[in-house]
């Protein structure tokens, strides 16, 4: 699978990535030897990042990717997790917990060096406590070469500016953002410019917007109001009456962007995972995905937010 630089960081990553986060039941029920199985299919067809984190399925997913990783060589995956969320309400993005919180993850997916370790969901964080008491601590453990690299995560895109222009270059090498580069929103490539002037890798997750882009559609617990996920869903039968999956187009589509260095894919089955990898793999029907936009043109960059009420992006609607 063809490789980007993760901004600065000196890693190479797979353009699509392993979303660990299904591991742990987030969208639906999944049987852990599924699971295990699909993370040695994706390390088998050529994918190297795997992302994680404590809060997805209150730590399972952490436990079962642990038990797929065991007797894997280090050096065939590049390995990140979080710290700050470890349950639903449940933030500590002070220094004691952020080492805590490595010391668990370790102990849970059975090493002892996180390649990337992110501050996650900030926009529930005081920002001033980011960046004059979590990311210091984040440093301390780069320096004493616990963890390899520093990485924020969130869903408004003004946190990711707010935090990386208060902090020197270097601290954060990495921003994980999510449902905001997609079909449907393309809203991340306004921070693109300065990621790039910072060196800062830029990871996508949910190139379906969480389900917003698939025949399944949303969970019940999805923040996307009624006329994003109308506007989505006529998109998925334009696409199926075309007898085209719009989650091909959808996966196609991120991983062309040269500026993004690499799009995280969730699922708990071997086959979804070979079938994401041809996708990514095949050359792309632009013209078919022009007339998908067009069709979701209504909604372009249409957003929900969430966090405390100084982090969350303007409603476009």
């Amino acid at each position: 699978m063809n490789q980007r630089p993760l901004g600065q960081t000196g890693l190479n990553v797979s353009v699509l990535s392993f979303g660990a986060s299904s591991l742990g039941g987030v969208f639906h029920a999944v049987d852990d030897a599924a699971g295990i199985r699909t993370v040695h299919t994706a390390l088998d067809l050529g994918i190297n990042f795997i992302d994680v984190s404590p809060y997805y399925g209150a730590t399972r997913a952490e436990s079962v990717l642990g038990r797929a990783l065991r007797g894997v060589a280090r050096d065939r995956y590049i390995l990140a997790t979080k710290v700050g969320q470890y349950g639903e309400g449940e933030f500590d993005f002070s220094a004691a917990r952020i080492v805590r919180g490595l010391d668990e993850s370790c102990g849970r997916l059975g090493v002892d060096y996180i390649d990337l370790l992110q501050c996650h969901d900030i926009e529930f964080a005081d920002l001033d406590q980011i960046v004059n008491e979590t990311l210091p601590a984040l440093v301390r453990l780069r320096e004493q070469g616990r963890i390899g690299h520093i990485g924020i995560t969130g869903l408004p895109l003004k946190v990711f500016p707010a935090v990386i222009n208060r902090t020197d270059p270097g601290v954060v090498e990495t921003i994980l953002s999510f449902c905001r580069y997609a079909l449907n929103d393309q809203a991340l490539t306004e921070v693109l410019p300065l990621c790039q002037q910072r060196g800062i890798g830029v990871i996508n997750a949910s190139p379906t917007g969480m389900g917003l882009l698939t025949a399944r559609g949303v969970p019940s617990w999805h923040p996307a109001p009624p006329a994003i996920v109308e506007g989505c869903r006529r998109a998925v039968e334009f696409c199926t009456a075309q007898g085209v999956d719009i989650v091909k187009l959808a996966v196609q589509f991120c991983v062309a962007h040269p500026g993004i260095a690499t799009t995280l894919v969730g699922t708990a089955n071997p086959d979804n995972i070979r079938q994401n990898v041809a996708w990514a793999e095949e050359a792309p029907d632009f013209e078919l995905i022009g007339r998908v936009l067009a069709l979701l043109k209504p909604i372009h960059n249409h957003n929900y937010t969430r966090g405390l009420p100084e982090n969350r992006d303007p409603l476009v609607a």
